[in-house]
């Protein structure tokens, strides 16, 4: 994984159809994308398109699981903190503070995504933002690639989360929700460099 930049996706908040909100940040140079819509019923061909329109640009697209990995996808996997671990795949895992960060390196994450590292609308519940020195320590714990995740939506907190240790940021509403999700995917992608 050596993108530094990961994109959630978020249709039900989107400014914009998902499908345009993606194809405007491939084209700006996304090349990682998290298919969350757990309940999308077309999920499964979103999938398959979506990561044909990554692989032309040599990109992957990674599943999001909130409980058990369906089946029929075959490629990588980012599994939610409390789901069940997938022995036949290559999987992120979302952590929220030390223990989860050292079970998942534990059960063999690939890499993880550390949040909320600001304050952030897109995942209230998950406690006080770490800030970038919590990030930090946890990052100095990692042993495999870490995304810092939460609030992150400028070049400047791109460039503190990476300053602090994480290998890349994962971002979800400063692309999903903006009018213009090109521009911002363009910017945002740049920082992450």
């Amino acid at each position: 994984m050596t993108a530094r930049l990961l994109l959630l996706t978020d249709g039900a908040r989107s400014h914009h159809p998902l499908w345009t909100v993606m194809e405007a940040a491939i084209d700006a140079g996304v090349r990682q994308v998290v298919l969350r819509e757990h309940g999308d019923p077309d999920r499964r061909l979103l999938a398959t398109r979506l990561a044909n329109l990554l692989g032309e640009v040599g990109g992957r697209l990674i599943l999001a699981v909130r409980d058990v990995a369906p089946a029929w996808w075959q490629g990588a996997y980012h599994l939610a903190a409390a789901a069940r671990p997938v022995d036949r795949a290559v999987f992120g895992r979302s952590c929220h503070n030390a223990a989860e960060l050292a079970a998942a390196q534990a059960e063999g994450a690939a890499h993880v995504t550390v949040s909320p590292v600001y304050p952030t609308s897109s995942k209230p519940g998950y406690g006080l933002a770490l800030g970038v020195a919590g990030l930090g320590a946890l990052c100095a714990k990692a042993v495999v690639p870490v995304y810092a995740l939460g609030g992150i939506d400028t070049p400047a907190r791109i460039r503190e989360c990476l300053g602090a240790g994480a290998h890349g940021v994962a971002v979800m509403g400063a692309i999903m929700r903006s009018r213009d999700p090109g521009v911002v995917a363009a910017r945002l992608v740049e920082a992450a460099r």
